[in-house]
């Protein structure tokens, strides 16, 4: 059983607006728990135009760090003074650690996660096979297509409404990267779709994506997790593809993150099956 709080607990957590639906306290805390580790991670909710205050606010190691999920991931690398590189190539970090003389040094473990997420729920997806096509434009779509361009994609496409959010990631992350229209042609030799806005939270209906020009042997991946089964990954099943889910993601990101901030890897505990639970769902 993990110890109770004293005031030699270390604290971490997460930081987002909105943040209260994050599973991320329930997934780490269950490990810390396993693990008897004397530590607790919360949720943080910063003012929408306070992050950075909030962050800074931290530094010096009484927290030792956050993991950060949206709006603020762009401005938590902007504000690290030492990011990692691949929360530089990402163009955010995920993960801010607080070291004791008040440096900030920022990481991406999202793109680890959704390699790990493919590799868990679409073992026989290579990246290198073909296309990717993400939707959207944010954070989490440019440390996808970074992380999916070294796993050897040999090209990401992105669609996104406002294409100069999408040109800025393509010039950013280089050869390999351009902006598409959302027509058939962008799908038909695609090995991977992702979904990387918020369409299909909550369960409303996903992006509208031609589905039926879709190779067979594509695979549908959605980050978003409430619902588990969204609009979007439902279709693609009944379409017969196979599909990731965002919980497997989230999971997939909260390992290396755990480790970063504990200090030791998680312990092998079934956490996916807590957070279905939370969830409402089977499976």
């Amino acid at each position: 059983m993990k110890p109770p709080i004293s005031g030699l607990t270390r604290v971490a957590g997460v930081a987002g607006a909105p943040v209260a639906h994050s599973l991320s306290p329930l997934i780490h805390n269950a490990w810390l728990e396993a693990a008897d580790i004397d530590s607790v991670y919360v949720a943080f909710a910063p003012a929408a135009n306070g992050f950075t205050a909030f962050a800074k606010g931290l530094a010096g190691g009484a927290v030792r760090g956050l993991n950060v999920t949206v709006p603020f991931k762009e401005e938590a690398l902007a504000l690290a003074d030492a990011p990692s590189a691949a929360a530089r190539r990402a163009g955010a970090a995920n993960l801010l650690l607080f070291e004791p003389g008040g440096q900030i040094r920022a990481d991406n473990t999202d793109g680890a996660g959704l390699l790990a997420a493919l590799t868990g729920q679409a073992p026989g997806f290579d990246a290198r096979r073909g296309p990717v096509v993400i939707l959207g434009a944010g954070g989490a779509a440019r440390g996808a297509a970074a992380a999916l361009l070294e796993a050897g994609a040999p090209e990401v496409r992105l669609i996104n409404r406002t294409a100069a959010r999408a040109e800025a990631i393509a010039e950013a992350l280089g050869a390999g990267v351009r902006v598409v229209a959302a027509a058939p042609p962008a799908f038909e030799d695609a090995a991977l779709i992702v979904n990387a806005t918020p369409l299909g939270l909550g369960g409303g209906p996903g992006p509208d994506v031609p589905l039926d020009k879709l190779p067979p042997s594509a695979v549908v991946m959605d980050m978003v997790y409430r619902p588990l089964r969204t609009d979007f990954l439902a279709r693609a099943a009944a379409a017969g593809h196979a599909t990731v889910d965002g919980l497997a993601m989230l999971i997939g990101q909260a390992r290396p993150s755990f480790a970063a901030l504990f200090g030791a890897p998680p312990p092998d505990i079934d956490v996916r099956a807590i957070c279905l639970a939370a969830l409402g769902e089977t499976g």
